[in-house]
């Protein structure tokens, strides 16, 4: 379905019929993509006695429980609420839900036996663009984020004044191919959190993160229209599906 819409001061030609999913889906499997030290997720069917809710047991329907964490198996949209003392939910302050975004492709700079993503590299990629959001890949970029077990890797992460600059810039969402925009072990300092969303000022309650993206190498970098999609948890992160979707030439 190609449609022109008004975004702010812009109009936009957009084909939604060619969705562009970034998300990583939940499988209960021990090759999900997995972080922070959890078993994999689990999918199983309600038991009570001899009686299964599954269908190939016999029973009239498929009547799962699921067990995961949102932080841990796969993409997730987090807010402030994550960080806070007081637990704000993604449901409540995440009230919009498209975006222009620009996705970037960053390599990670060696620093102290860290792979970091710097400011530097950050303001190359941006320029003078303004956007809503950013969606980052890290390279290398290979299927293997779609299975990777994160648990003690030191996975690439953006230094504090990297996420400041994105701040000043005005990017409300920041979406990233890795389980966190912070260090894997930092001692609970999460400098590049706490920046994201000002926790020493005014918070920025209506700013997410979304972590466990896997953006293919065939869509390039550039501009996209971004459709933020969450599922209603009363929580400060919930399982999420970022879309992308290209803009035509008008």
């Amino acid at each position: 379905m190609l449609a022109t819409i008004q975004y702010h001061s812009r109009k936009l030609k957009i084909d939604f019929s060619k969705p562009l999913d970034i998300s990583i889906p939940l499988r209960a499997s021990k090759t999900n993509v997995n972080a922070w030290y959890l078993e994999e997720p689990r999918i199983e069917p309600v038991r009570e006695g001899e009686w299964v809710a599954a269908v190939r047991e016999g029973a009239s329907i498929n009547f799962n429980t699921i067990h995961f964490n949102p932080h841990a198996h796969g993409t997730h949209t987090e807010c402030a609420g994550h960080i806070t003392e007081r637990v704000y939910s993604i449901n409540k302050h995440l009230k919009q839900f498209f975006f222009l975004a620009e996705l970037i492709t960053v390599a990670s700079e060696r620093l102290n036996g860290d792979e970091i993503i710097s400011k530097k590299q950050i303001q190359f990629a941006l320029g003078n663009k303004k956007r809503d959001a950013v969606v980052l890949r890290t390279i290398p970029n290979t299927k293997e984020k779609l299975t990777r077990q994160y648990s003690h890797t030191n996975w690439p992460y953006l230094t504090e004044e990297a996420v400041n600059y994105l701040v000043k810039k005005g990017i409300k969402h920041l979406l990233i191919d890795q389980p966190s925009i912070d260090k894997e072990k930092d001692e609970g300092k999460l400098l590049a959190h706490h920046a994201f969303w000002n926790t020493k000022g005014k918070l920025r309650l209506d700013a997410t993160i979304t972590e466990f993206i896997y953006v293919p190498n065939s869509i390039k970098d550039g501009t996209y229209f971004l459709n933020l999609q969450i599922a209603p948890f009363e929580n400060d992160a919930s399982p999420s599906k970022p879309v992308l979707y290209k803009i035509e030439d008008l």
